[in-house]
């Protein structure tokens, strides 16, 4: 009789003893920080360790409670997040303004790099075409030609890309930001 009540009182100290270290456990979980990043193409990271955000986006790392809200304060070093509703409102992926601001900011600085360099190889184009024009040799303007054929093969590339730019830009981000919700202003 003795033997079975210290294998019931063991049992009871074993239950409680992994009760209270499961208590303990979750309790220490639940205080652990997430911090989120957005990188330079929009795409949304989460990690529990500092040290696994590259240093560059550390100052607009976002501090993250244990229930996924922000917690009131602090954004990072010496930055505010917003408080009002108006202000943190997000798509249905969590992404806010930012993510919508930057990827149509990348589409536009892609389409300015695109318009840009197809000014520049139509100046090239057009000062090639007088050289071919006033070439007296024709192994000479048969060079010039290829050149401009080049030039040219360069620039429809380039037209292609301000197309897919602009495209992007009118069509399928404002498409996107509808389907998950996004304000409209986010996608201008």
């Amino acid at each position: 009789m003795r033997i079975a009540h210290r294998m019931v009182m063991k049992r009871i100290w074993v239950t409680i003893l992994s009760i209270f270290l499961s208590i303990f456990l979750v309790s220490q979980l639940s205080f652990a920080e997430i911090y989120k990043w957005v990188d330079e193409k929009g795409a949304v990271h989460f990690t529990d360790d500092m040290t696994q955000v590259p240093e560059k986006y550390r100052p607009k790392t976002e501090e993250i409670g244990p229930s996924g809200a922000d917690k009131e304060g602090t954004k990072g070093e010496g930055q505010v997040t917003p408080k009002g509703k108006e202000e943190t409102h997000q798509d249905q992926l969590g992404r806010g303004q930012d993510y919508w601001k930057g990827r149509v900011g990348e589409w536009r600085r892609k389409l300015g790099e695109q318009q840009d360099r197809l000014e520049t190889l139509r100046t090239k184009y057009n000062e090639l075409t007088e050289r071919v024009n006033d070439s007296k040799s024709s192994s000479e303007r048969g060079n010039l030609r290829k050149e401009r054929d080049q030039v040219k093969s360069e620039m429809d590339q380039c037209r292609s890309q301000i197309e897919e730019a602009k495209d992007m830009l009118e069509k399928k981000i404002p498409e996107e930001g509808e389907l998950y919700k996004a304000k409209p202003e986010w996608v201008k």
